[in-house]
């Protein structure tokens, strides 16, 4: 019995989000494609979005740390990926315009590909070429001032362990261009939609920020240890709050 109500809730929650993304995608796109600093614009619509989701799908939102965050600079954020619920997560927890980096699948998704391709950098992680491209794009949002945000373990972490192992790219790109790293754990995600099911349920997403972590100068070895100096400080925050 309760794993109908549950269906019957996820159903609600899933044709909520495209009703609302039909309500607010012209709004979201429109501003992006006159100039790109439409994005203030756009992205008060996606917030609008998500809040609008959450709230009427009873998922809360508590964020911690925002006190390391300079709204005026720009960062890469990176972050433990963990639920498909990442998405509204992140422009509720992350207070500035950001672009981030997708998995080339979702461009395919009805209106949510189209609506959010022009904030995302789509990549197929199997392809050399495609990974190249979303680098270069990525690199571009950098130069225009805007943060970037990645997942750096590079697919959804489906085990028991913190984290898994970090793809490169995003600290290569912050010792190349110099813009600091800033770690952020996110709690709960994965409570709200649990690792190999479809289902959600109503709860709480804590999301704790970091100080940000100042690239070191460009060597042979300084890619791999700041990754794994990032990648340390963003297990030791998931391990403290889970």
């Amino acid at each position: 019995m309760i794993k109908f109500f549950q269906w019957i809730y996820t159903i609600y929650s899933v044709l909520f989000f495209y009703v609302l993304m039909l309500i607010f995608g012209l709004f979201i796109l429109i501003p992006l494609m006159i100039s790109p600093k439409g994005d203030k614009i756009s992205f008060f619509f996606i917030r609008l979005w998500a809040s609008s989701w959450s709230f009427a799908s009873g998922i809360r939102y508590e964020v911690h740390g925002l006190e390391h965050i300079d709204r005026s600079k720009p960062y890469i954020y990176i972050f433990n990926h963990r639920s498909f619920i990442d998405a509204p997560m992140i422009p509720m927890s992350i207070p500035q315009e950001v672009r981030a980096i997708g998995k080339k699948e979702l461009s395919k998704i009805p209106v949510f590909g189209t609506v959010i391709g022009r904030l995302v950098a789509w990549v197929d992680r199997s392809d050399a070429e495609s990974r190249r491209i979303s680098l270069e794009k990525l690199v571009k949002f950098l130069n225009q001032g805007s943060s970037i945000v990645v997942a750096p373990e590079g697919t959804r972490n489906d085990t028991n362990e913190p984290l898994l192992p970090f793809q490169k790219g995003a600290f290569r790109l912050s010792i190349e261009t110099g813009i600091p790293i800033l770690p952020m754990a996110v709690i709960g995600a994965d409570r709200i939609m649990k690792r190999g099911s479809l289902l959600l349920s109503p709860g709480k997403v804590k999301v704790y920020f970091s100080s940000p972590i100042t690239p070191p100068p460009l060597s042979d070895e300084a890619v791999n240890d700041f990754a794994e100096k990032c990648r340390n400080r963003l297990e030791a925050m998931i391990v403290a709050h889970e």
